[in-house]
């Protein structure tokens, strides 16, 4: 089989700091366990935007249809700000998930056990915690017309409408239910079907496609319900399923119960390409964070999980990622912590670079 191909995109801020660090990762996995990548690196979101006049070019996004996948850093900073909408950095990184159809964005919520303290909720809430949310990403109220702000008589309305096809509910539905099957089998579909058609519609497909897959536990939830119970006893999920508007709160808060937006990695995948492999793009959930951008602060941590995620999802190499991820656990067991997870006074960080020596030194370990 060919050398899978992987396509950097660090962006801006620090979104290049992060990266260098999954870099090294990845030398490291070629030098030491054969599994070498044919990595290939371009610009998006402002970086891009300096060069090409836009926050993507065509040679690159055509790039990213031709890659086994990609993996993003950060987009965006005040340095775009005044720049008209079409053009704003973070429009790259849309147009990405737009034309490369990916439709299932994975969020895990994991906490460490070592960073249980950071979180709001008690320990014991939060502790062991490991949930993964798919959200449907290409459609729903923010792809859905008639949308805009309109005169209506004396004043104005906006408008925005919540529109699912069965087959796009079925696709990430189905996507769903296969996670769960590499999971703890248990799968809760989220969404407001008491006061909301596409919610009935939503569950109706679920629940039929749910018939294929009767080793995995389905439960239905109204998504008002679910944030309550993620606040309550998060616990009780492994893997929820919601659509494009639910989704995007559901997984922010349930981002919130870790503690640190730092150490929360992201997928977003597609459908098969001839290489039975998904389209797909990875990035950190936290932002390009301009304040700290060029000062070795920055927590790299996001970035490299990650990348983990593109080893398990993308490269069928499960078992290196849970190596990368044991790794990382072990790095904060015995408390080294960049300035973002300092919790303790008097306490000195770890830069940018130096959490990278740890985990690479554990990798190291682990062999």
């Amino acid at each position: 089989m060919s050398t899978p191909s992987l396509l950097i995109l660090p962006g801006d801020g620090i979104g290049p700091e992060v990266m260098a660090e999954v870099r090294r990762i990845i030398d490291w996995y070629g030098t030491k366990r054969d599994l070498s990548f044919d990595v290939s690196e371009d610009l998006v979101g402002g970086a891009a935007y300096d060069v090409h006049g836009a926050p993507l070019s065509d040679d690159t996004m055509a790039k990213a249809q031709d890659v086994d996948a990609v993996l993003l850093g950060a987009v965006g900073g005040p340095k775009y700000d005044s720049l008209d909408f079409s053009v704003k950095p973070e429009r790259g990184l849309l147009r990405l998930r737009k034309e490369m159809d990916l439709f299932a964005n994975l969020r895990p919520a994991q906490c460490f056990d070592a960073l249980a303290d950071f979180s709001s909720l008690k320990t014991e809430v939060v502790s062991g915690l490991d949930i993964m949310i798919v959200r449907e990403l290409t459609s729903g109220v923010y792809f859905g017309e008639p949308r805009g702000i309109f005169e209506e008589g004396n004043e104005r309305v906006g408008i925005n409408t919540q529109r699912y096809t069965e087959s796009e509910i079925e696709r990430v539905a189905r996507n769903a239910f296969e996670l769960a099957m590499k999971r703890d089998r248990k799968l809760c579909s989220m969404e407001k079907a008491n006061v909301m058609e596409s919610g009935v519609l939503w569950r109706e497909v679920v629940t039929r496609v749910g018939a294929d897959y009767p080793e995995v536990e389905l439960s239905h939830m109204y998504a008002d319900a679910g944030a309550m119970q993620l606040t309550r006893w998060p616990k009780q999920f492994d893997v929820i399923v919601t659509d494009n508007l639910f989704g995007d709160m559901l997984s922010d808060l349930a981002a919130m119960l870790t503690g640190s937006l730092g150490m929360l990695p992201s997928a977003s995948l597609g459908a098969p390409m001839a290489n039975g492999r998904p389209k797909a793009l990875y990035e950190p959930v936290h932002g390009s964070a301009p304040d700290i951008a060029g000062q070795g602060k920055a927590n790299p941590i996001a970035c490299i999980l990650s990348f983990a995620m593109a080893l398990r999802y993308s490269f069928d190499q499960g078992d290196e990622a849970s190596r990368l991820e044991a790794a990382v656990e072990r790095v904060l067991a015995a408390g080294h912590r960049t300035a973002d997870l300092l919790g303790e006074e008097g306490r000195a960080p770890l830069s940018t670079s130096e959490m990278g020596d740890a985990i690479l030194a554990e990798l190291d370990a682990s062999l």
